[in-house]
């Protein structure tokens, strides 16, 4: 186990690292924000206020960020793929080379390969998509919608990566833009970890807007690869000065690679399971995330599928419209501040009846077709 990080009792499994909050990077690039505010039908999404949460979770105020519709796709990633495809493309643009189509290929659990697929169709480029078993029919037609050309692959998450990244090094005029990054393939990851960036800096304004200047004190990111957590510690931790947030990641505990890698102290690789919560199904920590979250996250929490869909219809039931990924952020909240063990993590997060709680829901239920029909099934 990492230094100054310390386990309690608590089921599913959690770890709090009290030393976090001191670290700083250098803050993203200003104008990804400019970028993604001229895109057509860009607005900002809702930052919903949830006192019935904040009695529950006995703090002051909690507030949900619903991605469940950005620019017109049923999740957050659109933000990192836009930006890093118009990165590409004006670089090759700048190269001097020809303007012919490219094809940008990548590997997807599905909101992101839709995104990829998406951001090629409006700017007049082809997307060749690929996905692991396990992906929802539908899923994958919203995908081929998009006008992409789609491989389904007889493995699991990780498997799919590697071959679209062979797929894309054998093809002429192909592009990798991929949300996740390994030795010698961080470039485009980085551009994508930049595009997230817009969300945060939405959250701050909304904020601020309702009349809360000094920011929130627990901000809860639902986490796969690590890339938008990577993107939440950078926002909130390249400050020089100010109050820094607790932050907290969530996983699934049947893909919990980063929970694993802090306890650890070195990013490893995890086997994964089945969950319903797919967008956030993956066995190896992104390489270039991995220092920021070794570095800037405060504690890591994994969640049932079972909490998972139980935090989705309390979510339902108060307006905001989440799948099972996004909703993983007030099941890990709950965990962490009310399981087991709670208030000695409540006190080393620094946390108290005052406290101003972020939910980042990073999906609607329309992101993942499968979960919502196994919940429906459940309910029966």
């Amino acid at each position: 186990m990492t230094e100054n990080a310390f386990s309690s009792p608590c089921t599913p499994p959690c770890l709090v690292r009290p030393g976090a909050r001191t670290w700083r990077c250098a803050p993203p690039p200003a104008e990804v924000r400019d970028f993604h505010a001229v895109l057509p039908g860009h607005s900002p999404t809702p930052l919903a206020e949830l006192p019935s949460l904040a009695a529950e979770l006995r703090v002051g105020r909690v507030f949900v960020k619903d991605e469940s519709s950005r620019l017109g796709l049923p999740a957050f990633k659109v933000l990192g793929a836009s930006w890093a495809v118009h990165r590409v493309l004006a670089e090759r643009a700048a190269s001097g080379e020809e303007p012919v189509p490219v094809t940008l290929v990548t590997a997807t659990d599905g909101n992101h390969g839709r995104a990829v697929a998406r951001t090629a169709r409006l700017l007049g480029q082809r997307a060749h998509v690929f996905v692991p078993q396990g992906v929802h029919p539908r899923a994958v037609a919203a995908i081929a919608a998009e006008r992409a050309t789609v491989t389904e692959v007889a493995g699991a998450y990780d498997e799919t990566v590697r071959l679209a990244a062979e797929a894309a090094a054998a093809l002429p005029d192909a592009v990798l833009v991929q949300d996740t990054a390994w030795a010698g393939y961080e470039r485009i990851p980085g551009w994508i970890v930049e595009g997230y960036s817009t969300l945060c800096a939405e959250i701050d304004e909304q904020l601020t807007g309702g009349g809360h200047v000094a920011g929130p004190d627990l901000v809860a990111v639902p986490v796969g690869v690590g890339s938008l957590a990577q993107a939440v510690v950078t926002h909130y931790r390249s400050r020089p000065s100010g109050r820094a947030p607790a932050l907290l990641s969530v996983e699934p505990e049947a893909a919990a690679c980063v929970l694993e890698s802090l306890g650890l102290g070195v990013p490893v690789s995890v086997s994964t399971g089945e969950s319903t919560m797919a967008g956030l199904n993956c066995g190896t920590p992104s390489s270039i995330a991995w220092p920021f979250l070794r570095d800037g996250l405060d504690a890591a929490v994994a969640v049932t599928d079972l909490d998972s869909a139980v935090a989705a219809d309390d979510l339902a039931a108060l307006g905001v419209s989440s799948g099972p990924c996004g909703a993983a952020s007030l099941a890990g909240v709950r965990v962490v501040l009310t399981g087991a063990g709670g208030e000695e993590r409540r006190t080393a997060l620094g946390l108290d009846a005052s406290s101003v709680v972020v939910l980042l829901s990073t999906e609607g239920p329309a992101a993942n077709p499968q979960a919502t029909e196994q919940h429906r099934t459940r309910g029966k």
